[in-house]
């Protein structure tokens, strides 16, 4: 008797699972119908990521906010130039009078579902903003693709038309990006050595070439904060 009762438990816990198990993968693949040649992973991460904000919001996971909007940058924002990720020079000179937002990238990543507000956020303040992607293997190497891979996913599944950067290195270290070094050393932003933390930080620079802010990965693009500071 009690090993019928123990088999019937473990029954019903297995179909209760498998309910869970598909209805749990007929979210995914609804939430996922336009996706373009996404791994099952990609997919998942995509599906969980709003679950994902609120819990890391809850919890306060990478949601520093810093600012300095007085600051005198040492070495000049404008003087820098890197490489777009179709391999052509990119003169940072061209942005003045504009605000820029530069936000370190990945494509396997809990905050990879931003791209979709960032696209938003260009779209909306396209006058006044420029959001610049910089594809990175930092953390837990969650952006293993090539260049051609990376821009090919961001294009096909979150519709990115915003510029994006050759992948880089943005963390302190040997071979760190020229961009990311002016951001995170105070002796030549002016004020700031806070380096990323987790793919999807954010850097605003106002329309003076002053690193005004940093928002940690968990402050959204289109979040209050972002956009007070994109009043400013």
């Amino acid at each position: 008797m009690q090993a019928k009762k123990k088999y019937s438990r473990l029954k019903k816990a297995f179909i209760a699972v498998l309910i869970l198990t598909i209805a749990f993968w007929s979210y995914v693949e609804i939430v996922n119908r336009n996706s373009i040649n996404m791994t099952a992973r990609q997919k998942i991460l995509k599906a969980v990521y709003p679950m994902w904000m609120w819990f890391a919001g809850k919890k306060g996971i990478n949601a520093k906010n810093f600012s300095n909007e007085k600051a005198i940058p040492a070495v000049s924002f404008y003087s820098l130039k890197d490489t777009a990720i179709d391999g052509t020079s990119f003169d940072f000179e061209k942005l003045k009078g504009r605000k820029v937002m530069l936000v370190n990238t990945a494509s396997d990543c809990g905050y990879t579902g931003q791209y979709d507000d960032l696209q938003k956020l260009s779209e909306q303040y396209k006058d006044k903003l420029v959001v610049i992607g910089f594809p990175a293997n930092d953390f837990k190497e969650q952006e293993k693709g090539s260049d051609e891979e990376i821009a090919s996913f961001c294009k096909k599944n979150f519709g990115v038309s915003f510029p994006l950067m050759k992948k880089s290195r943005v963390i302190k270290g040997a071979n760190q990006s020229k961009i990311f070094e002016w951001l995170t050393d105070s002796a030549k932003n002016g004020w700031n050595n806070q380096q990323p933390s987790w793919n999807f930080c954010k850097f605003i620079v106002d329309e003076h070439g002053r690193l005004t802010n940093f928002f940690g990965s968990t402050i959204e693009p289109l979040g209050e904060e972002v956009k007070a500071a994109l009043k400013q």
